[in-house]
């Protein structure tokens, strides 16, 4: 899984060309475009998702779709037939999310009762819940809404430790 913040057609073919070329691969597959915050992104980044459809339709990814930062984009995107996958911001204590942890999670909801993939990320509340990684994993987990997650970690004894929490949870 990659994304991109182009939002120019042709600046997005180029982005997709460089990511085939500096992975090594054909075929990636999910290219999200990245940080929509506009409650309109599916109309203002029309060009944008047009180059995703083709590249799907060709065989160039497989799922296309978007990580969102606001509320208003994340209703856009719960709302929108194109979207196949959502990076979503989830963490018990609503830190670094589009709006309070129920409301997120009803649009998620809403996205997977039309079959839309849900990737999980911000568990760690962008660093404010560091101290409390076990209980942000298990609250990811227990929400069933999540089919995958992303943590970022900081060193490799970091990553070690939360993939050590994960299996735990």
């Amino acid at each position: 899984m990659t994304k991109s913040d182009t939002r120019d057609p042709a600046g997005l073919r180029r982005d997709l060309d460089r990511y085939r070329r500096e992975l090594g691969i054909e075929m990636i597959d999910i290219v999200l475009i990245h940080c929509v915050t506009e409650a309109d992104w599916t109309t203002r980044y029309r060009g944008a998702m047009d180059v995703l459809s083709e590249a799907k339709h060709k065989g160039v990814i497989r799922a296309h779709g978007c990580s969102c930062h606001t509320i208003e984009a994340l209703r856009a995107a719960a709302a929108s037939p194109w979207v196949d996958i959502d990076l979503v911001r989830l963490n018990p204590i609503g830190s670094h999310m589009d709006a309070d942890p129920s409301i997120v999670i009803s649009e998620i909801k809403k996205m997977r009762s039309q079959g839309k993939g849900i990737v999980g990320m911000k568990i760690l509340g962008q660093g404010d819940l560091r101290d409390r990684p076990a209980e942000a994993i298990r609250y990811a987990l227990s929400t069933g809404v999540l089919d995958a997650f992303t943590i970022g970690a900081e060193s490799r004894k970091q990553q070690d430790n939360l993939t050590q929490r994960i299996a735990a949870a």
